[in-house]
């Protein structure tokens, strides 16, 4: 006689007719609607970063602001049981990150009667004029013949004396010399440089 098996309550309640879904496995898909982070970023990063845009007015900071708190949310990611809970987790983040660099920021700012105003530029030292300069030179430079720009970068860009000069090019000091004068009036009549001039 064949003795009767006995079927637990647990294995019972896993027991299903074909086609349906156990009531575990459906309550596991709800908890865990993303197979991975990365999933979860790839579906929720538009909302989120709307949220940490709405906590910083800078849009670099609000990315900044993001990624640090998609870091802790990946750090605690298989301590989260709930994944329909995530996105208040990311939230929880991102405005615990803002108060800290608020506070830490905080420290720095504080109100002042006048605004410091920068430091003067001294006359003729000038970043914007320095370059316009510097662009203009270059340009007649290179209006120049071939030799005679080739000996003013040697003796004035790359600072050689007319002898190295002269040895570099396989040529007489003095042609050297009168080469390079020559090329200075040139440059000296050159419009694009008559505002050095005045």
């Amino acid at each position: 006689m064949t003795a009767p098996v006995c079927t637990s309550a647990p294995n019972a309640a896993t027991a299903v007719a074909p086609g349906k879904v156990p009531a575990r496995a459906t309550a596991r898909t709800q908890t865990f609607p993303y197979p991975s982070f990365s999933s979860y970023v790839k579906a929720r990063q538009p909302v989120l970063l709307r949220t940490a845009r709405s906590l910083t007015a800078n849009p670099s900071d609000a990315e900044d602001l993001l990624q640090t708190a998609l870091t802790k949310t990946y750090v605690a990611w298989e301590r989260i049981e709930d994944h329909r809970a995530l996105d208040g987790y990311v939230r929880r983040a991102l405005v615990n990150t803002r108060t800290s660099q608020w506070r830490k920021r905080k420290v720095d700012e504080f109100a002042c009667d006048e605004l410091p105003e920068p430091e003067p530029v001294p006359a003729g030292d000038d970043p914007a004029e320095r370059q316009a300069l510097h662009d203009a030179m270059w340009r007649a430079i290179m209006k120049l013949p071939a030799r005679q720009r080739a000996m003013v970068v040697l003796r004035y860009y790359e600072d050689l004396s007319e002898a190295q000069t002269a040895d570099v090019l396989g040529v007489s000091v003095g042609t050297v010399k009168s080469a390079v004068s020559r090329a200075l009036g040139k440059l000296r009549e050159d419009p694009e440089l008559v505002f050095v001039r005045s």
